[in-house]
C-alpha cells in the first residue's frame, strides 16, 4: 500500500479551514460539485468531483484540530468506498494554520493519481479557506477507465 503526505500553510484561523473539511457549503468551495457531510465520528463523507463518487466515513473530529475521514471511490476495485484514510492536522500559526495531511492506504495504482490530486486540491484550499475564489473544479480523478 502506498501513501501521500504534505503540509502547507493557509492564512485563515484553524476555525475556518476545519469548517472547509466539515461543512458541505465550504467543502465544495474548493473540492467537487456536492457534499454531503456528517462530522461525527461514524457520519457519512462524500463529495462528488465531477462524476466521481468519493465514499466514506468521518472517523475522528477533533474541532479545530483535526479531522480523519476513510475515503475511497464508488463503483471501483481497487479503492472501494472507506478503503484507505485521510487524516488532516490543523495546528495555529502566526500568520493563520499549518495544515499536514495523510493519506495512507492507497493502493500502489492510485499513488501518482491521488498525489496530483492532493496537490490541486489543498491549493484550491488555501485559496478559498483565505476569502478568494478558486474557480470551478475541473479536475478529473484517475481511474482505470481513463488512466493511460
Amino acid at each position: 500500500m502506498a501513501e501521500f503526505s504534505t503540509s502547507i500553510e493557509i492564512e485563515a484561523p484553524p476555525e475556518l479551514v476545519f469548517e472547509h473539511l466539515t461543512r458541505a457549503e465550504r467543502m465544495v468551495s474548493w473540492m467537487g460539485q456536492h457534499a454531503h457531510l456528517q462530522p461525527v465520528p461514524g457520519g457519512e463523507f462524500a463529495v462528488d468531483i465531477n462524476g466521481h463518487l468519493i465514499r466514506g466515513e468521518y472517523l475522528e473530529v477533533d474541532p479545530p484540530n483535526r479531522v480523519v475521514v476513510s475515503w475511497g471511490m464508488a463503483g471501483t476495485e481497487d479503492l472501494p468506498p472507506g478503503s484507505s484514510r485521510v487524516e488532516f492536522t490543523l495546528s495555529p500559526t502566526t500568520t493563520g494554520t499549518r495544515l499536514n495531511l495523510s493519506h495512507t492506504g492507497l493502493p500502489e495504482t492510485r499513488a501518482d493519481g491521488h498525489s496530483a490530486g492532493w496537490g490541486n486540491y489543498l491549493s484550491r484550499l488555501q485559496t478559498a479557506a483565505s476569502g478568494r475564489d478558486p474557480g470551478p473544479d475541473t479536475w478529473i480523478p484517475v481511474t482505470s477507465a481513463n488512466r493511460d
